[in-house]
């Protein structure tokens, strides 16, 4: 794609990296740990070579993607700290929903929502993070009352995250010009002034 040199750079090669390799790595987890949730699934433990390898690669997956996700938050805290003018962009979510977003609270590089999904990442990462090494019995044994605790917010952590992502890939397809900022790193200075208004004042100085 053919850079425009008024567009505005959102994020560089190695943060778009840094997000792919989660990105990939959280697809490989869902469809490893699907295949085990239920018997329904187990047929997608073929997309990793049988059962035996996906129960072996699924944690190791799993250490990957919780390392570069511990580099991805420390890289976007700061930016995701909830200030007023995102707890009034929540209270008027529902007019970005009608599509009546040009009179919604003035935004940093991410909105109220942006945040929330965030934070509710990081839980989740935690949560599954923790769980996981507890059930990762190849390596040390618990009682298997921890274990059985563990695999029950195991499962729920994984589902909540799901349910994020979801809602994270929706809102970049619905919200249009959004996805290209993860694959070219660039947004259109329209785009930046319309969605994150006090970003773009940062980045260009215009404040009309």
């Amino acid at each position: 794609m053919k850079r425009n040199p008024r567009d505005l750079v959102r994020y560089n090669a190695s943060e778009r990296a840094n997000h792919w390799v989660v990105g990939i790595c959280f697809i490989l987890l869902a469809l490893s740990g699907l295949a085990f949730f239920h018997p329904a699934f187990f047929p997608l433990t073929q997309l990793f070579g049988g059962g035996p390898w996906t129960r072996i690669l699924h944690p190791y997956i799993g250490v990957v993607m919780a390392l570069f996700f511990i580099i991805m938050a420390c890289r976007f805290a700061k930016l995701n700290i909830m200030e007023p003018r995102d707890v009034e962009w929540l209270k008027n979510v529902n007019k970005m929903i009608d599509g009546d977003d040009h009179d919604m609270p003035e935004q940093g590089k991410y909105n109220g929502g942006q945040k929330l999904l965030f934070w509710g990442l990081v839980i989740g990462m935690l949560l599954i993070t923790v769980t996981g090494a507890l059930m990762w019995r190849a390596w040390w044994t618990l009682p298997v009352d921890v274990v059985r605790a563990a695999s029950v917010v195991h499962a729920i952590a994984a589902v909540w995250m799901i349910g994020l992502i979801i809602m994270h890939v929706y809102a970049a397809i619905w919200t249009r010009g959004t996805i290209r900022a993860m694959l070219y790193g660039t947004v259109t200075r329209a785009w930046a002034k319309q969605h994150h208004r006090g970003w773009y004042r940062k980045m260009t100085g215009d404040n009309d």
